[in-house]
């Protein structure tokens, strides 16, 4: 869908780079001094469970639902199945649906141009994570940011879990105090969520640096192996920004996609429908009709024999 951004609010954030927002980054610091801290409180146990809960979050809440079903529409679940993967999408500590979902719809709109919140044409800093940091225009409220997402704004669900993004991870950080001690609370929040917040920025920043290109966009994503590893697929940015709605973003069979695999899981339980997904065999079809109706090139002139 087309999204007009105002004006005021990117000029605002322009002008807002240089000021620190100070409450994000008290708690980026202390998260990261948590996982470091982590290291004198491992055990097996809380590791394994932080990687547990680093999919659950990750794959099931960023990848497969703030991103491919809320942000794009790729395809539709039950609302009970919505809400849950939109609790999981909290636990990763990346704000509520209607914050990230409206942020990545204008980075599709303008992406690497005039407007986009995180391309490293301002910077490889900048894109990972100095736009967190840095800068309030993308920090409004519910209100503010209701006009890049009409559909989620209509939402009492969606709206009350923007507003209340931090209790769940709150809720789970005392829960795993009480089963586990320091160790399951040091690794299964701070270890776990700061290892998935750079998984994340890494797609803003790294698929827009490095990688490889099959489509011809208008933008630098790329593809990258190694970030689809960090972020259950969604490395493959290049097809994702060729084919926004496309469930898929690893077409071809070597392009790992975790969070393709568990949407088509749910497709065949009956509970993923509307699966929208690009297949390569079928693009190549296309560009192989698309070239044979070419109109045929004129024959040339050999200018030094006439």
């Amino acid at each position: 869908m087309a999204i007009e951004v105002d004006l005021e609010v990117l000029q605002r954030r322009q002008a807002d780079k240089g000021q620190v927002n100070w409450i994000t980054a008290v708690f980026m610091i202390l998260f990261h001094i948590g996982a470091v801290a982590a290291i004198f409180f491992f055990s097996w146990k809380a590791f394994f469970v932080a990687c547990f809960l680093w999919w659950i979050s990750g794959s099931l809440g960023i990848g497969m639902c703030y991103h491919r079903l809320l942000t794009h529409g790729g395809y539709k679940v039950p609302k009970w199945l919505e809400y849950t993967l939109t609790v999981f999408a909290t636990l990763a500590l990346e704000g509520g649906p209607i914050f990230w979902v409206a942020t990545h719809r204008i980075h599709h709109r303008y992406s690497d141009q005039e407007g986009d919140p995180h391309s490293p044409r301002e910077g490889k800093w900048w894109a990972h994570m100095g736009w967190i940091l840095m800068g309030k225009a993308m920090h409004h409220d519910t209100t503010a940011l209701a006009k890049y997402v009409p559909d989620l704004a209509k939402d009492k669900f969606h709206i009350w879990i923007t507003k209340y993004h931090y209790v769940p991870l709150i809720v789970l950080g005392v829960l795993l105090l009480a089963i586990g001690g320091l160790p399951m609370l040091f690794w299964g929040i701070f270890v776990r969520t700061t290892f998935g917040l750079h998984s994340t920025w890494l797609v803003n920043s790294a698929t827009h640096s490095w990688g490889t290109r099959r489509f011809k966009t208008r933008d630098d994503s790329t593809n990258s192996w190694w970030v689809a590893i960090f972020t259950f697929g969604e490395g493959w940015h290049n097809n994702h920004h060729a084919h926004p709605v496309s469930a898929r973003h690893g077409i071809a069979w070597y392009e790992v996609d975790l969070n393709w695999y568990a949407i088509w899981t749910l497709q065949k339980l009956g509970l993923a429908k509307k699966v929208y997904r690009i297949k390569l065999s079928t693009l190549k079809k296309e560009n192989k009709l698309a070239t044979s109706m070419a109109p045929a090139p004129e024959p040339q002139t050999d200018l030094a024999s006439a």
